[in-house]
């Protein structure tokens, strides 16, 4: 395999594993699988889904609704606030797929519903403590928007959404599942309100860190995780992967050493692997995991290396004495990155799956 440029490696055999461990916790409960696609944004990873009965997704803008139509998809929430500058394209989606979109406003329902030709399905974004976007559960724009649906043919409720992202930003798996607790009750008292008027209403949940760590999702209608296919070091140090469960690298042409610091120079930087990073103590900061690289797939992490540094296009890494010895201008290294989603996007036009 010829790499000569920073390269994402996808183990196709890890994805798989991941996918099938996720369908499988579903299989006790009636709970629909809506895996979000904006980690991968790949037609070929995206096909591997099929083989474990999942045909529903989510993505995260127009555009990737657009790419995954034309592969073959064509029941898709678009997981971001509307934006109602994209309506052309909407109506050109929703006349031959079904399309769910995101409100928070009666401002943006009113401009779909004098601008839609073809009809869509309708989530609340409700805000369960990530304090990105979002209603909180008492706001009174709800009922008004539950209301407004109900009076327009376009517009069919489906229910209310939510993304827990302040798990990644939690201490242990306890903290997680309490985390997922609380928005699950949230939404399942918006649910209780408005279901005697809206009997198939729903409410869908999405983030990977509780969804890998939960077994119990029956009182969840959907789950909407997208980070788990390849996992990275961040769901690895949350504690809701395991290395194994890591299932890219990206594959790094070595550039320089600098034996006096104990230190090499890798091309892979910020426009390659993001500018994610975890802060440890004493304000440490890493920005990737180092392992060795082969063609057919790649080590544990290198005990003592670490990715300490990234600019544009630069990384530099930390070695131990014993092995930058061993490491020769012009070889491969492979970086396991700190979040895959930003990395995979950044690499979309860069990419080898392995073990196929």
């Amino acid at each position: 395999m010829n790499i000569n440029k920073p390269t994402l490696i996808i183990d196709k055999k890890k994805v798989c594993d991941n996918i099938k461990r996720m369908q499988s916790k579903l299989n006790a409960s009636e709970t629909v699988f809506r895996p979000h696609f904006k980690t991968h944004q790949l037609p070929e990873i995206g096909s591997l889904f099929r083989n474990y009965g999942i045909d529903k997704i989510t993505v995260s803008s127009v555009s990737m609704a657009k790419m995954f139509a034309n592969a073959g998809w064509n029941d898709i929430t678009i997981a971001f606030p509307v934006n109602i500058r994209e309506i052309d394209d909407i109506n050109s989606l929703t006349e031959n797929i079904k399309i769910n979109l995101l409100v928070e406003s009666i401002e943006s329902l009113d401009f779909l519903s004098r601008h839609l030709i073809n009809p869509v399905g309708i989530f609340i974004k409700i805000d369960t403590g990530y304090n990105r976007t979002g209603l909180v559960h008492d706001d009174p724009v709800i009922e008004k928007i539950v209301d407004y649906c109900s009076k327009c043919r376009q517009l069919s409720l489906h229910g209310f959404l939510t993304h827990a992202g302040h798990t990644y930003s939690a201490k242990g798996s306890a903290e997680i599942l309490k985390i997922m607790e609380t928005c699950k009750n949230i939404l399942k008292d918006l649910k209780q309100k408005f279901i005697i008027d809206f009997p198939d209403i729903s409410i869908s949940y999405g983030d990977t860190p509780s969804c890998q760590i939960a077994d119990d999702f029956k009182d969840l209608d959907e789950i909407r995780p997208g980070n788990f296919v390849y996992n990275d070091v961040m769901q690895y140090h949350i504690g809701s992967c395991s290395l194994d469960d890591i299932a890219v690298t990206v594959a790094c042409p070595v550039v320089a050493k600098h034996l006096s610091r104990n230190e090499m120079v890798i091309y892979g930087g910020a426009v390659h692997l993001s500018k994610d990073r975890i802060t440890a103590d004493n304000d440490f900061n890493l920005y990737g995991y180092v392992v060795s690289y082969n063609d057919g797939g790649w080590s544990n992490p290198i005990p003592g290396a670490y990715l300490t540094s990234i600019s544009q296009e630069h990384g530099v890494i930390k070695l131990p004495d014993s092995y930058i010895e061993e490491i020769a201008i012009g070889d491969i290294i492979g970086i396991l990155p700190i979040h895959s989603c930003l990395t995979s996007n950044l690499l979309l036009n860069s990419y080898k799956i392995i073990n196929q």
